[in-house]
């Protein structure tokens, strides 16, 4: 060994490598490149023992040899620094020096570790994963091939991985494999070649391919479709490491691809009679493609979006059952009203010939009534003194004047309540409109109102008075009988929000303006706050208690009211009152003349 002169560590400051000399397992000497990478002031380094500074990895190498390897330096927050020291002995003074030159190798040596860590998860996801799916090295050697792969390809593992021969799985001759292609970005125009078109950019993930191949009668296996996608596989530091490429079985698509073309040549040559049938085929072989496409696509998609279409799903099945159960009560509604129709019409029978012998019975009294008085004045006439005694003292005696006078005042009162009642029955047939078509109407609303106030007179009377306010309206286009029930609706709301320690007021008013009709109905009930007003036409929504309502009175209101092309405004203030406008074109638009009956 060659003495040297002692080192001018002055200039060693100066070079931007990390330098160490290192005397015996003490450092003799630190440079300052070293000692701002490791983070401690070179003074401190100085003198002290590498076992000590912690440095037990580097002892081993301070034995007056050449040597160079990555050795690790502990930092002061408790992680390691990485170098790749190249050692060398130097005589100096008589004793023999090492000299270290140190390169920070910390984060090739963190990607190399992620690299491994990323390898290592990259196996166990593979292994259990549902889809065929291998990975290849740098060198396009196989590393990964899992259990998927081996029943789609019929070939073991163990019988591919450490080879660069993936294609014995799908060849009977060398080809390259798409993950192969994916390696080799420059040959895309030979790949696309190879692939005869078949073969396309995945918008995946860059530098991923796709493809559709037809893999021939091999390993004990029939032909099949296979859909491939290869991609790179890079390290931490964006370097292309490898490729991984997955297979997805499609025969079941192809051949259901190709039964809808067959189907569709023999749909040109078929007659008539059948096109019905083909039709039908040809959507199931469709909606079959669909539906495996939707799958095959499912499986690559994320967790999230599978539970958002659950979700909506979710929500296509409640508006479902809301819709079904508003159709149920609409049937109950009419139902109710078909039954009170029918009561009315049996009503009617009765009253109408009591009626009618109220008339006669009327008649029949007057005449009777008139001879009695052609008696009476002729009782002075009577000869027998005796007679015309009894007759003075029976008439007095029978209060006959008192007994005229009420037996006109008894058919009176008896022929208005009859009346009355036939009213009432009217109303109610009105109300329920069963003598009319379903058709729409031109219809005096007025009239309606006026039914309807009288059915649900009993459930107003005797908590609020009814104050009248109408306006001139013209006849308008409409369904009487619908238009009754929104009526009955709100009436009967506004009477229900009147408090019962206090009579109110129900204000029912109407107008025209343009070509539009408007009909409000205003109670000075307890009144609705604003977050209440907002959801009041929502289905099932009710502020009444459990069992006295169903909450879908002004949901089914307002959906009559829009198929009306007309609109409901609400108006509310807590304390007091609300108020309800509906508002209804006088003629609705594109209504066939013939679609539209006059009211009976």
């Amino acid at each position: 060994m060659i003495p040297a002169p002692a080192p001018d560590t002055r200039l060693l400051d100066l070079v931007d490598v990390g330098i160490l000399l290192i005397d015996g397992q003490n450092i003799a000497f630190a440079n300052a490149a070293f000692a701002q990478i490791v983070g401690m002031p070179a003074d401190r380094l100085q003198g002290r023992s590498l076992g000590e500074l912690g440095g037990e990895a580097w002892i081993d190498f301070t034995l007056g040899q050449s040597w160079a390897d990555a050795l690790p330096w502990p930092m002061p927050d408790g992680s390691d620094r990485w170098f790749e020291v190249s050692m060398k002995p130097l005589e100096c003074d008589g004793r023999v020096l090492q000299v270290a030159s140190c390169t920070d190798v910390s984060a090739r040596m963190r990607a190399e570790g992620a690299e491994a860590s990323m390898l290592q998860m990259l196996t166990e996801i593979i292994e259990g994963y549902p889809v065929g799916t291998f990975v290849i090295d740098r060198e396009h050697q196989v590393t990964h091939w899992n259990r998927a792969c081996e029943v789609l390809c019929g070939m073991q593992a163990s019988d591919v991985v450490g080879t660069d021969e993936a294609w014995r799985a799908f060849s009977e001759v060398r080809r390259p494999m798409l993950a192969d292609w994916v390696m080799e970005p420059d040959d895309e125009a030979d790949a696309m070649h190879a692939y005869e078109g078949h073969l396309w950019r995945s918008p995946a993930a860059e530098g991923a391919y796709e493809a559709e191949i037809l893999l021939p009668q091999l390993n004990g296996l029939p032909a099949r479709w296979l859909h491939v996608a290869a991609s790179p596989l890079r390290d931490a530091m964006g370097n292309v490491i490898g490729a991984i490429e997955t297979l997805i079985d499609i025969t079941s698509r192809k051949e259901a691809e190709a039964k809808l073309r067959e189907a569709r040549e023999k749909a040109e040559d078929l007659v008539t009679e059948r096109t019905r049938e083909l039709r039908e085929a040809k959507s199931a072989l469709e909606h079959d493609i669909e539906r495996r496409v939707a799958i095959e696509h499912e499986m690559q998609r994320r967790l999230i979006e599978v539970t958002d279409l659950n979700n909506k799903l979710h929500d296509t099945q409640d508006r479902l059952v809301q819709s079904q159960q508003q159709l149920v009560q609409n049937e109950k509604l009419a139902s109710i009203g078909q039954l009170a129709a029918g009561v009315a019409h049996e009503i009617n029978n009765p009253i109408g010939y009591v009626f009618s012998n109220l008339g006669s019975l009327q008649s029949y009294l007057a005449d009777i009534l008139e001879l009695i008085e052609a008696y009476v004045q002729a009782e002075s006439e009577i000869a027998a003194e005796e007679t015309r005694t009894a007759l003075a003292t029976l008439r007095k005696k029978k209060d006959l004047d008192y007994v005229k006078d009420d037996l006109l005042d008894l058919m009176r009162e008896s022929r208005e309540g009859i009346e009355r009642v036939r009213k009432i029955v009217q109303d109610l047939k009105d109300f329920s409109h069963v003598d009319a078509s379903s058709d729409w109407q031109w219809t005096d609303l007025h009239r309606g109102l006026e039914s309807t106030l009288n059915v649900v007179n009993n459930e107003i009377k005797y908590k609020a008075d009814v104050i009248r306010e109408y306006g001139v309206l013209p006849q308008v286009q409409c369904l009487p009988s619908q238009l009754n029930q929104v009526f009955m609706n709100l009436l009967v709301n506004a009477a229900q929000a009147i408090s019962t320690e206090h009579r109110g007021t129900i204000r029912v008013s109407s107008g025209a303006e343009d070509k539009e009709v408007w009909i409000r109905f205003a109670d000075d009930g307890c009144g609705m706050p604003p977050e209440v007003v907002s959801r009041i036409f929502d289905p099932f929504f009710t502020t009444k208690p459990i069992g006295k309502g169903t909450g879908l009175g002004l949901s089914l209101s307002y959906g009559i009211i829009q198929k009306h092309h007309g609109r409901i405004e609400v108006e509310s203030t807590p304390g007091q009152g609300t108020a309800f406008r509906v508002v209804l074109p006088v003629e609705q638009p594109d209504m066939a003349p013939d679609m539209v009956q006059e009211a009976s």
